[in-house]
């Protein structure tokens, strides 16, 4: 069952596979995988993805290759989510923020203070609940091989420290757009602003917002520590990521070649994870080192308590989302 969009996004996903297939005419014919990326050359996805095709490749004795394409040249996540669906590209490093729109059970992974810390949200996503996910996705045409690390999302604003949930209230804070992120700040007692990425340099500065919310390596490689200097690690958001294919592609794989294909999306999970933690403690070290004042956060009860009514809501509006909560509550 492949998810129903708006017949305008029909269109442009059609459009965007036409364009997706014309990039790769001339490998066509030896049916390489295309892989979507959102990232660039160097970032920690991009060098796993890299890696788990070239060990796909050679595993499987060219049976499987191909070629990533960096920086959504193909298009964006939602565009590529609807091409891997349908098989118009094979594989992809995808944030499962977004992937919500098309699969409602992965909406659990972006509740506020689901996962305690990095480690548990990794024993939590290799575990049960991983498998229980991807085979959510899979009815809806894709399919999770391996988990990849998307750090942890804090606080940092321009005037003070974040120290209990009042220092939030009245605070305007931009946030990804999705009603649960909206929902964590105003429960809070902030002022949720949803607004593009690309927007939020020039909105710190000039006082559009008074902070945002991301990992040490956005925060660094965007430059907001420049304009937003008090960084408070509260963790609220511990989103993954997957190296994804399209269940249409892994259906005519021979089950020798899955299992070849499968290692290789977990051998690139292990890379990914240690250069993204290699990234995360530059990206700290670097914005410390240039004067942003730092604070952690060690008990975050005030604010975890705070998000009950965020939960309540996003039960009542997916009921499917109480047994996932209850299973990555309970893993240790």
């Amino acid at each position: 069952m492949i998810i129903n969009f708006p017949a305008k996004k029909i269109s442009k996903a059609l459009a965007l596979m036409t364009a997706a297939s014309a990039v790769v005419l001339s490998s066509a014919a030896n049916a390489e995988w295309k892989g979507w990326n959102i990232h660039n050359t160097g970032y920690p996805v991009t060098e796993a993805l890299e890696s788990f095709i070239k060990e796909a490749d050679s595993a499987t004795n060219g049976r499987v290759s191909g070629r990533v394409y960096n920086s959504s040249v193909l298009g964006s996540q939602s565009d590529a989510i609807q091409m891997l669906q349908v098989g118009a590209i094979q594989f992809a490093g995808f944030s499962l923020g977004p992937m919500g729109d098309a699969v409602p059970e992965v909406n659990v992974v972006s509740l506020p203070f689901i996962f305690k810390d990095l480690n548990h949200m990794h024993r939590v996503m290799d575990g049960p609940v991983g498998d229980q996910l991807s085979d959510a996705m899979a009815k809806k045409g894709i399919m999770s091989l391996a988990w990849y690390d998307g750090g942890a999302r804090s606080f940092y604003n321009t005037a003070k420290p974040i120290r209990t949930p009042a220092d939030v209230k009245g605070e305007k804070f931009r946030v990804m757009n999705n009603e649960l992120y909206v929902g964590m700040v105003e429960a809070l007692g902030g002022n949720a602003t949803p607004m593009a990425y690309s927007e939020v340099y020039q909105s710190l500065k000039t006082g559009v917002v008074d902070g945002a919310e991301n990992n040490w390596p956005s925060y660094d490689s965007s430059n907001h520590y420049e304009v937003a200097p008090y960084y408070s690690l509260t963790q609220h958001l511990i989103i993954p990521e997957c190296v994804c294919v399209s269940v249409k592609a892994w259906n005519e794989l021979s089950a020798k070649d899955q299992v070849a294909v499968k290692k290789a999306a977990r051998d690139s999970s292990a890379l990914q994870r240690k250069l993204w933690a290699q990234r995360d403690e530059e990206s700290r070290k670097k914005v410390l080192a240039s004067g942003v004042k730092f604070n952690e956060i060690k008990d975050k009860k005030a604010f975890s308590d705070a998000m009950k009514p965020v939960y309540a809501k996003a039960v009542k509006d997916n009921p499917s989302l109480k047994p996932f909560i209850e299973q990555i509550q309970n893993t240790q």
